[in-house]
């Protein structure tokens, strides 16, 4: 009997894989915090990750003691999943290469990633991986280090597929408050939070074209945060709406009550899980030809997308039956 291929190996002649990037990215800048950030990482999985503030996070005229905290926390036993990493000051405030020399020199092995904010366009970015490349050689790091760009001016919006397409960039984050500041009083302050934050045309264009430009080039695209730190509801709805109106795959937390609604409105529902199963088990004992199921027609383009479902429910958390559980294991051992 021939062997069924599963769906890792049958479906490889599609799009490259997004980077495997966890749902929520949890933004914190105090010691306490972050540590706090830990231990609900250590309880609930690489289900998020964490990311050491360097910018707003930071003391003026402490910037690189900071970085040297958040390094030795990335660097520690207590970042037991790997997914810790920082965000640094613009490429042109005085302590960034401070911040990318502490960060790299202590936890370059370990660094999940670092995060460019502000950047007014590809420039910025480009000159932004040639100074965290050098630091890396200075202190002999060969691993490269994952970047994710913080989109928050128009000029950066503008040059959103120029900055995705450079080398290492891993996701395109869309901050909403900076880039409503960047407008200077023509965006109304209300469309710093929901519902202007969707609705607000300015918004809107600015967020589908950041989303668009991400997903073209194999880019995680990331939305911003929800200001209402005790209402984890409205973080849970944000996330929805980012996910399902713009194609947003992975949301910032800045309390950690936003952190488990914000994966959650990531998860693909239960049944969504059931549908995408039944579909691939079909379309193994096809051979991964077309085939019909429930009356509609599949072919290699929905495989595809229920395959990348069962991978965004594991990444999420969500159950899964025991036939595709087996399968993300295979496909896990495969990329060991």
């Amino acid at each position: 009997m021939r062997e069924r291929k599963p769906p890792h190996e049958a479906l490889h002649q599609g799009p490259a894989a997004l980077p495997a990037l966890p749902a929520c990215v949890h933004y914190a800048g105090a010691e306490r915090h972050l540590r706090k950030a830990l231990d609900l990482q250590a309880a609930m999985g690489p289900r998020f990750d964490i990311a050491g503030d360097c910018e707003d996070g930071a003391p003026v005229g402490g910037e690189r003691a900071h970085a040297q905290m958040i390094a030795g926390l990335v660097a520690s036993t207590a970042n037991r999943h790997g997914r810790f990493g920082a965000r640094v000051h613009d490429v042109l405030h005085h302590a960034t290469d401070a911040e990318i020399d502490a960060l790299v020199g202590i936890a370059g092995d370990r660094l999940a990633f670092l995060a460019l904010p502000k950047a007014r366009g590809a420039s910025d970015v480009a000159a932004f991986l040639a100074r965290v490349d050098a630091a890396r050689a200075r202190h002999g790091v060969r691993r490269s280090i994952p970047v994710s760009v913080l989109i928050e001016t128009p000029g950066a919006v503008r040059e959103a597929c120029a900055i995705a397409a450079l080398p290492g960039i891993v996701s395109l984050d869309f901050g909403t408050l900076d880039y409503v500041s960047a407008h200077q009083g023509a965006i109304a302050l209300s469309a710093m939070e929901s519902p202007g934050q969707f609705d607000h045309a300015l918004l809107h264009r600015a967020k589908a074209e950041v989303a668009a430009a991400a997903l073209a080039h194999g880019v995680v695209p990331a939305h911003g945060v929800t200001r209402a730190l005790d209402d984890p509801e409205q973080a849970h709805a944000d996330a929805r709406r980012a996910r399902d109106e713009f194609g947003f795959l992975r949301m910032w937390s800045i309390h950690p009550s936003q952190i488990e609604p914000i994966v959650g409105a990531f998860a693909p529902h239960a049944g969504e899980i059931a549908e995408a199963v039944a579909v691939l088990a079909a379309a193994q004992d096809a051979d991964w030809a077309p085939l019909a199921v429930g009356g509609k027609l599949h072919d290699r383009a929905s495989y595809r997308y229920f395959w990348s479902l069962l991978t965004r429910a594991e990444a999420t958390g969500a159950a899964v039956p025991d036939t595709a559980r087996a399968w993300l294991a295979a496909a896990a051992a495969s990329r060991a």
